[in-house]
């Protein structure tokens, strides 16, 4: 069986309202790149999907196969990921929490690109994922987590004789009784922490984030900052806030949250951005551009966002 096929394979078994095997898709994803690659452009082809899946098959999960599905029976919508009922699709995809134990192996947790899961760990504590994000769980220690890529909500039942610790990055934190959303990708960190604390490289570095200070870290440099802790992980509400992002963190942003393909050109990629994206009133990602303050191109990769 091709790459291709197992993604549609997956595609179909997720649209049914009583799948489970989240693990299984969480391995799968996890084992190669090309997967999740496959997968998202069988979830965002919808067109083509109209034409391989079946008329009858249950309403999907992921909302641009919803819309999918309604091509395929002639009832065309003008709005894809912008709709207004987007935001509770996003929040139907949020998968119930699963709770997860530490036998048999490493766990490995994934979501496709617009998609979004909730995790509930075994000791109490939560992680909810938004779109394209690997976690890895630890066998051997069930208070430590790996974020490879994208961005999680952490929500840490505090244990003070036995912290949980995330590692990101090559970095440490450490939670202090927390709340805090991690963003990792393109070597870039970002950490923001809503409730409690946060310590970052307890062993070396040691700096204390209490609620509302935020981290950035890329390269050699860190800096710390501040934001209103109502406003961290605001992704879970359809809204992108961003307080100096550059432009390229950004298209990341979006193609996290809708699982469409969306870039930057070199000539915008560093421009910063401030600003909030309120992404469930949008009818197409192009009304983006004079917010954004650039413009916005339909390619066949994608969407690329790029100077005037």
């Amino acid at each position: 069986m091709t790459t291709e096929d197992e993604a549609l394979d997956w595609v179909i078994r997720l649209r049914d309202p009583g799948f489970e095997d989240w693990e299984a898709f969480g391995a799968w994803m996890a084992g190669d790149p090309a997967r999740a690659e496959a997968y998202h452009a069988l979830a965002i082809a919808e067109e083509d999907l109209g034409e391989m899946l079946p008329a009858e098959t249950a309403p999907v999960v992921v909302p641009s196969i919803a819309d999918a599905a309604r091509l395929r029976h002639g009832r065309r919508t003008t709005r894809r990921l912008w709709l207004g009922g987007a935001l509770a699709a996003s929040v139907a995809a949020l998968v119930g929490s699963n709770m997860l134990d530490h036998r048999g192996g490493d766990i490995s947790v994934a979501t496709a690109p617009g998609e979004r899961r909730s995790v509930a760990l075994a000791d109490g504590s939560r992680m909810i994922l938004n779109g394209n994000t690997v976690v890895r769980l630890d066998s051997a220690d069930p208070r430590m987590a790996t974020l490879d890529r994208g961005e999680v909500l952490f929500e840490i039942r505090h244990d003070e004789k036995n912290p949980f610790r995330v590692s990101v990055g090559g970095d440490q934190l450490l939670d202090v009784g927390t709340a805090f959303n991690v963003v990792h990708e393109h070597g870039v960190t970002a950490v923001q922490v809503s409730e409690g604390a946060v310590m970052y490289n307890p062993d070396s570095d040691a700096v204390r984030l209490d609620a509302g200070k935020s981290l950035r870290v890329a390269g050699d440099q860190a800096v710390v900052g501040s934001v209103v802790p109502g406003d961290v992980a605001a992704w879970r509400d359809g809204r992108l806030i961003s307080d100096g992002q550059t432009m390229a963190e950004v298209a990341a942003h979006l193609s996290r949250y809708t699982g469409e393909r969306v870039s930057a050109t070199a000539e915008v990629a560093n421009r910063p951005f401030r600003g909030v994206l309120s992404l469930g009133t949008r009818e197409d990602i192009a009304a983006l551009g004079p917010i954004l303050g650039v413009a916005v191109h339909r390619t066949p990769k994608g969407w690329e966002l790029a100077a005037r």
